[in-house]
């Protein structure tokens, strides 16, 4: 089991006099580095010249180039997109890395997978936040924070746990509890529920079962309520509570059925295909993929993109969610 760490069992003075510089002010960089700020850090921002830029200067942040940023860094936290980092490390971050520095990401896909291969001279790191950015501050602010793992990849200082624990401190995750985790782990089940459950599963059952629907007769805006629409209402029952928890909140009707039908949908058979995408995980097969893919210009990732946005339930949708606006 993991062992999980709150706010007694790290110490903020570690961090004392140390500068901190997150690359990147996106989604998760703009609110990792508002908690750290506002917990007493010394941050800074390396960015490129656009909006985010902007943002983080509105904010008050001091904000430069990356290069400049990483030669003043103790701390350099990498939280620009996976399928860039390798080359933004490679041409404006590695060269400036002094010794004892500490290397930090929120996930692991990069060092994994070996994009990134750091010197021997630097602590490699991570705190990765359950949750987007914006819940990753709105929890913070509410005096609370958002669960998030740990790992320590290279420990060159003997001091990386420690360093770690701390950082996870600044942005509020050991409010909630932090769980010690490794890289391999975390990137490989991250992949993993990514792929076959909450985007490419889902996102599949509830295409198959709107199509099998309105393919019998059935309207497609029917359709669309009974098989997205609700899917929320039930995650949010199962997020609360758990499973069992949610089947006491349904009808009878409902737990019976879904209870005696669910296992002819999750087949012996896609738990294979399940087991053999894991696989690809493990053994790198999707991620020399992804990353042929993106260097070749994401072919196949904008073909699919482009022809989902023609779907039935798209366009369905489109119309349906103006129900919910007051107008």
């Amino acid at each position: 089991m993991a062992r999980i760490y709150y706010d007694n069992d790290a110490d903020l003075n570690i961090l004392k006099g140390k500068t901190i510089a997150v690359i990147g002010f996106g989604n998760q960089g703009s609110a990792q580095a508002q908690n750290m700020k506002d917990s007493g850090l010394d941050v800074i921002i390396g960015s490129i010249k656009d909006r985010s830029w902007d943002d983080a200067e509105e904010k008050g942040f001091d904000v430069m180039p990356i290069e400049e940023a990483t030669e003043k860094a103790d701390i350099v936290h990498i939280l620009i997109p996976d399928e860039i980092q390798a080359d933004v490390y490679k041409e404006k971050i590695e060269k400036n890395l002094r010794k004892s520095n500490a290397l930090m990401f929120s996930h692991g896909f990069n060092i994994r997978f070996k994009c990134i291969k750091p010197p021997d001279f630097v602590d490699v790191i991570m705190v990765a936040p359950k949750g987007p950015g914006i819940l990753v501050r709105k929890t913070f602010l509410d005096g609370f924070g958002t669960p998030a793992l740990i790992a320590v990849e290279q420990d060159y200082t003997k001091k990386a746990k420690e360093t770690v624990l701390a950082l996870a401190k600044a942005l509020g995750a050991t409010r909630a509890g932090v769980l010690e985790t490794t890289f391999t782990e975390e990137t490989e089940t991250d992949l993993f529920g990514e792929q076959v459950d909450l985007c490419g599963g889902v996102t599949e059952l509830i295409k198959a079962s709107f199509d099998t629907l309105v393919e019998n007769g059935y309207q497609p805006e029917l359709a669309y309520f009974e098989t997205l629409h609700e899917l929320k209402l039930i995650t949010d029952l199962i997020q609360a509570g758990g499973l069992e928890y949610m089947w006491t909140c349904v009808s009878n009707t409902a737990e019976y059925g879904g209870r005696t039908r669910g296992k002819r949908i999750i087949t012996p058979k896609v738990r294979e295909n399940m087991k053999e995408i894991l696989s690809d995980i493990q053994t790198d097969k999707f991620a020399r993929e992804w990353i042929n893919e993106y260097k070749s210009g994401l072919p196949n990732l904008s073909r699919m993109r482009k022809e989902d946005k023609e779907l039935m339930i798209e366009k369905v949708g489109a119309k349906l969610r103006k129900m919910f606006v007051k107008k």
